[in-house]
C-alpha cells in the first residue's frame, strides 16, 4: 500500500510517498481501505519530531483520522461487514491506504457525506463533543466562548454548541475567518489581536456576568483572560496549546468563582476511554449529520502525494476548517 512517511524530523519536505506493507487486523480489529485522511496540527508536531505516536502505532506514518470501507476482519470482529463505509480515529498511521482499528472505535459514515467530508469529522467533532458534553457539561442557555472558532475543532464546537441551545461567542485573529464562522451561525464574533483584548467585548456582550464555559484551542497567554471572563461556577476546557503551554493563573479568582479547569486530548487515551467517547458521540451527535444540523467544514482536499503542501497551508494558518488528503 502507499503511505506518507516522515523520512526524518523537519519541514514539510520530509514527507515522502512510499510503498509499505499493508497492516493485518488482529483479534477484534477491522482493516479499513482508506479513501481520505484528515490533517491535524498534531501531524505537524509529529513531523517536526515533537509529538511521537503512542506505543503500538506506526512511528513514521502520521495521521489521526480516516474514512473508507471495511475490507478485512480479525478473529472475533463481527460488528461490520466488508464494504461498509466507516470513519474514525487512530493513534497514528492515518496517512495510508489502509489502517487497522478496534471495531468498537469505528463509526458509520452518514449517507449524506462523501469520504472526503467524512475524513473531516472524527478528530474535530469527537474532540469538541467530548470537551463540551462530557467534560464541560454544556447546557441549553449557557454562554460559551470558543477561541480560534475558525479552526477545525472551533467550527465543530460552534455547530455542536448551537445544536445544544447554547449562546456562543467566538474569537479569531482573522476577520475573514470570523466572517466565515458567521456563515456557520456564529452569533457574536470578537476579533482577537492580543492575549486579552477580547475580554472587555466578551464581558460587555454577556452583560458583565461572563460566560459559563470556555473552549480554548489557543492556550498560552489566553489563560488569564479566560479566568476573567468566566462567570461563577464557570468551566474552562483547554484543548489546544498553539500559543504556548504555560501562563500565570489567578488562583484567587479560581477559588472565588469556584471554577473548574479541564485539559483534554484524544490521542493518548486508553482503548476503553476511546470506545466510550465514540459511543457517546454516536448516540448524541452522529444522528445530527443526517438531520443536516451538523456538517463537516472542509477547507481544501489535496491528493495524498501533496501532503507537504497540505502541511504548509496549515502551518501558514490559511485554512478555515479541515484540510483533507485524498487517496483516490
Amino acid at each position: 500500500m502507499r503511505a506518507i512517511v516522515i523520512a526524518r524530523p523537519g519541514p514539510p519536505d520530509v514527507l515522502e510517498l512510499r510503498e509499505v506493507p499493508a497492516p493485518e487486523p488482529g483479534a477484534g480489529q477491522v482493516r479499513v481501505r482508506v479513501h481520505a485522511s484528515g490533517v491535524n496540527r498534531a501531524d505537524l508536531l509529529q513531523r517536526r519530531g515533537g509529538y511521537p505516536a503512542p506505543p503500538g502505532w506506526p512511528p513514521e506514518i502520521p495521521g489521526l483520522e480516516y474514512a473508507g470501507v471495511v475490507d478485512a476482519f480479525g478473529d472475533g470482529a463481527e460488528r461490520w461487514a466488508v464494504g461498509d463505509r466507516v470513519m474514525g480515529l487512530v493513534g497514528g498511521g492515518g496517512y495510508a491506504e489502509a489502517v487497522v482499528v478496534n471495531e468498537a472505535e469505528v463509526m458509520a459514515v452518514p449517507a449524506s457525506l462523501s469520504f472526503e467530508a467524512a475524513a473531516a469529522v472524527p478528530e474535530v467533532f469527537l474532540t469538541a463533543h467530548d470537551a463540551l458534553s462530557t467534560q464541560m457539561g454544556l447546557r441549553p442557555g449557557d454562554w460559551l466562548l470558543i477561541h480560534a472558532v475558525g479552526s477545525g475543532v472551533g467550527t465543530a464546537g460552534l455547530q455542536l454548541a448551537l445544536a445544544a441551545g447554547a449562546r456562543v461567542l467566538g474569537t479569531g485573529r482573522s476577520a475573514w475567518k470570523l466572517e466565515r464562522a458567521r456563515e456557520l451561525g456564529l452569533p457574536i464574533a470578537v476579533e482577537a489581536k492580543g492575549p486579552e483584548d477580547w475580554v472587555e467585548p466578551v464581558l460587555h456582550e454577556t452583560g458583565g456576568r461572563g460566560v459559563d464555559g470556555v473552549l480554548d484551542l489557543v492556550g498560552g497567554a489566553y489563560l488569564p483572560g479566560n479566568v476573567k471572563c468566566l462567570a461563577r461556577l464557570g468551566r474552562l476546557v483547554i484543548v489546544g496549546l498553539v500559543a504556548g503551554a504555560s501562563a500565570p493563573l489567578d488562583m484567587g479568582a479560581v477559588l472565588r468563582k469556584r471554577l473548574r479547569i479541564f485539559g483534554t486530548v484524544m490521542r493518548t487515551r486508553s482503548p476503553d476511554e476511546r470506545v466510550a467517547a465514540v459511543a457517546a458521540f454516536g448516540r448524541e451527535a452522529l444522528p445530527l449529520f443526517g438531520e443536516r444540523r451538523l456538517r463537516p467544514v472542509v477547507d481544501r482536499v489535496y491528493p495524498a502525494a501533496q501532503a507537504a503542501d497540505a502541511h504548509r497551508r496549515m502551518e501558514a494558518n490559511e485554512n478555515f476548517g479541515k484540510i483533507v488528503l485524498s487517496w483516490a
